[in-house]
């Protein structure tokens, strides 16, 4: 098992024992607002605004919110602010590698903000570049099993560039370059295959693991910095085991 799918899976696990998930819709909103300024208000002619949407609904975002964001985005409507993409670098417990993807309006608030997540929960800053060569940018589209099998889905994407298909338990995710991410999410499209979301994230090149004690010191670093109202994504290379995850979970 590559170590991107294992990231994966633990993230994806996590999500389903976090409580919190209040502030995934103004993330979402801010993605779908920035996707607007930078291509265009017609999801059909801006893939990245398309796919924002995708996962704003699946995420149940009421379609009035989703339409104000584009309205601001676009400028049709008043309101809109101009965020910039930061990215920050760290180490968290253990050694894990930690990459901040911050979305904002104001830079000093953003570094302020991480850096306190950052040395409250055992985190340490890094200096830029020297965390980031550990991860690549890839294209992952998740989609939720259901009654498909990883053949259905390895048939429907391979031709459109798909490098890899992993099975993360309760979905699939497929892996590519970042610039055949559309080609992919369009031949599922195609087979009438459903997806959850489709974007670029960064992948880590190989994993660290942590026991229970390192998996929850980790949790509560990440958990710190994705409540950041600055923080659009964080990335790490930890990789927490089945039997890990279960121990958390009790």
């Amino acid at each position: 098992m590559s170590g991107h799918s294992k990231w994966a899976t633990t993230k994806h696990k996590k999500a389903a024992i976090d409580a919190k998930r209040g502030k995934l819709f103004a993330k979402l909103i801010k993605n779908i607002e920035v996707a607007a300024r930078t291509g265009g208000a017609d999801p059909d002619g801006n893939p990245t605004l398309f796919d924002a949407i995708q996962k704003a609904r699946k995420n149940s975002v009421p379609m009035d919110n989703i339409q104000r964001a584009v309205k601001r985005g676009s400028g049709a409507e008043a309101g809109g602010a101009d965020y910039q993409t930061i990215m920050y670098e760290g180490y968290g417990p253990n050694g894990v590698a930690v990459l901040i993807e911050c979305l904002t309006d104001n830079r000093n608030r953003a570094a302020g903000e991480v850096r306190t997540a950052m040395t409250r929960n055992g985190g340490n800053m890094a200096d830029p570049g020297s965390v980031s060569y550990l991860f690549n940018r890839k294209g992952v589209v998740l989609l939720a099993k259901g009654e498909l099998g990883e053949d259905d889905v390895l048939g429907a994407v391979l031709d459109a560039g798909a490098e890899e298909v992993n099975d993360l338990g309760e979905s699939f995710e497929v892996v590519s370059e970042p610039t055949d991410l559309v080609d992919v999410r369009t031949a599922l499209q195609k087979a009438g295959i459903d997806y959850d979301s489709a974007e670029a994230n960064f992948v880590p090149d190989m994993s660290v693991p942590v026991d229970v004690d390192g998996a929850r010191k980790v949790f509560k670093l990440i958990d710190a910095l994705e409540d950041c109202d600055d923080v659009q994504n964080v990335y790490s290379n930890v990789d927490v085991s089945d039997e890990v995850m279960a121990a958390l979970e009790d």
